[in-house]
């Protein structure tokens, strides 16, 4: 049911997404930053995309709940998972959904209009508003760029950095036409510290040390657009670059 492929994360499209005029709309509310406390892993055999499995038992899970813009017709369920070991920083996503439609395919695509998962992290607490947005579609494939200011200075990570990250995914690379029915889909990738290192400075996860980050979840071009976080973001529409709001990650 699990297909593997290597290659990388990914980033949201670089636009501010307008809120259409409908009678009701979410707004985030200003509650305290999220916190994760993510712990290092013992053992990672397989990138298999198994939410259940014995490596990720230790780990919290943090729910990606906070909506902004219009109210969907149907808001996913949306859980994640972290963990590091010395060489790599994994993450694993559950989407309990509807309305799931996947087309991107190339790297560096505009996978933020499909059912997406994201996660957007700044591994140098010197400088915590310079971050990487990795953003992966249903069908696994990914954008990943590194940020140094919202909507302007960016940097694409290269193909074959991409190939360096490995991703699983559950459902097939190419979800179309649009599932309207109940679905679960999971998205686990590793990602390696080397190819990050190359644009920013990262502090290797160890016990004390710590990372600004925020989680996401979106489908702006599906039939039920959707835009939920997990560290809330106070602003009047959707927008997930604004490092400001971006909570903590407490490496155990």
């Amino acid at each position: 049911m699990r297909s593997v492929f290597l290659c990388v994360a990914a980033c949201m499209t670089m636009e501010v997404v307008a809120l259409q005029a409908v009678p009701q709309s979410y707004v985030c509310p200003a509650d305290a930053p999220s916190i994760y406390r993510a712990v290092r892993l013992r053992h990672m055999k397989r990138i298999d995309g198994d939410w259940n499995k014995k490596s990720w038992r230790r780990s919290d899970i943090l729910r990606i709940e906070r909506p902004m813009g219009d109210i969907p017709k149907f808001t996913p369920t949306v859980e994640a998972r972290m963990a590091y070991d010395r060489d790599n920083v994994y993450v694993i996503f559950r989407v309990k959904d509807r309305y799931v439609k996947s087309v991107v395919q190339e790297y560096n695509g505009n996978v933020s209009g499909d059912s997406c998962v994201e996660f957007f992290f700044a591994p140098d607490p010197a400088n915590p508003l310079c971050y990487f947005n990795l953003e992966i579609n249903a069908g696994g494939t990914p954008l990943i760029f590194y940020i140094k200011k919202p909507m302007s200075g960016l940097t694409r990570l290269l193909p074959e950095e991409i190939a360096q990250i490995e991703i699983a995914h559950s459902l097939p690379r190419v979800v179309d036409p649009e599932i309207q029915e109940p679905v679960t889909w999971t998205i686990e990738c590793r990602v390696p510290f080397s190819i990050l290192e190359k644009y920013a400075k990262v502090a290797r996860p160890s016990a004390g040390v710590q990372w600004k980050a925020n989680f996401y979840k979106t489908g702006s071009r599906t039939s039920s657009p959707n835009y939920l976080t997990w560290s809330p973001i106070l602003f009047e529409r959707p927008n997930f670059h604004l490092p400001q709001y971006f909570g903590d990650i407490q490496f155990k």
